[in-house]
């Protein structure tokens, strides 16, 4: 199985800044002691590719940096040219591991998630939408007749990427989050599910079910873009629900069998996870990928 990597494209923020960077580098750690696992460098997203979804004006304030400092503060980052290297390599690395998946039943990018940038701005340390861009890059390069699911179960509504595809009906969005959770202003998806502070496993559980039967009964994808997010974990310090780490793995299960019933592949991103400890969030994103490996080997 393949695993696309980015954590060498280092984003430089300031001390003592919230977003988790040390968790990527740590996962492609433990990552690299499964030999069946094959990592790979992350390509960066061609200008091409990212202006799939997102605009041109916008796209250019980006590489050049010309962005104000109230757009800056919306993203969380200070722009910096790694920063906007970094980001392509994140969104390229869904591309890839989608194209992979296409090929090999499933395949992993090591970040990515990054569900709140929208078609022209950025948001929640979000810059480029990888899932939107990854979407677009199979219809545009592979075959334009694939119909594609983007499964997010990120605890934070998934809010850039519904405003992007939201006229798309080639491309099915479904998110699974926290009400009252960020982003406090929600757009629509083809399907939501806003879940109740506290939620436990047996309710996440039974509504990710539902939300699958939804998903099956109104669309027929041929491909599924998984957004497996840490941040549901009950060690999360901003995620608000109450999933147990077994609960976590289940969730991935219920997916991953889904995607090998339907013969769909899947490309998965880590998304969100701010765990109390960091350890805590890197050991869910790694449940995830080893799961991911036990149903790769019957694709």
């Amino acid at each position: 199985m393949k695993a696309f990597y980015t954590d060498h494209f280092v984003l430089p923020l300031p001390a003592g800044h919230r977003f988790p960077m040390e968790k990527y580098s740590r996962l492609r750690d433990l990552v690299k002691t499964i030999a069946a696992i094959n990592l790979v460098e992350a390509p960066a997203a061609s200008d091409t590719q990212i202006l799939y979804a997102h605009d041109p004006t916008y796209l250019s304030n980006i590489i050049k940096g010309r962005l104000t400092p109230q757009e800056q503060r919306e993203i969380g980052f200070p722009w910096s040219e790694k920063m906007v290297e970094r980001s392509r390599r994140s969104a390229g690395a869904t591309v890839a591991a989608a194209k992979s998946a296409l090929q090999e039943g499933i395949a992993v990018n090591l970040a990515g998630g990054t569900h709140h940038a929208y078609r022209a701005m950025g948001s929640g340390f979000c810059v480029f939408n990888d899932s939107a861009i990854a979407a677009r890059t199979l219809q545009k390069e592979i075959n334009p007749k694939l119909k594609i699911a983007i499964i997010d179960l990120d605890v934070h509504q998934g809010n850039g990427t519904a405003a992007i595809l939201q006229n798309d009906s080639s491309i099915f969005t479904l998110s699974i989050h926290g009400e009252n959770n960020f982003p406090f202003k929600k757009e629509q998806s083809d399907l939501d599910l806003g879940l109740a502070d506290g939620c436990n496993d047996q309710t996440y559980l039974a509504s990710l079910e539902q939300c699958l039967d939804d998903l099956s009964y109104r669309f027929k994808a041929d491909c599924l873009i998984y957004l497996a997010g840490a941040d549901p974990h009950e060690g999360d310090r901003l995620g608000r629900l109450k999933i147990s780490k077994d609960g976590m793995r289940l969730r991935d299960e219920m997916v991953f069998k889904y995607a090998l019933d339907n013969k769909q592949s899947v490309a998965i991103s880590m998304a969100g996870g701010y765990g109390k400890e960091i350890t805590s969030t890197v050991d869910i994103h790694f449940q995830t990928i080893k799961t991911a490996l036990h149903f790769q080997q019957e694709y």
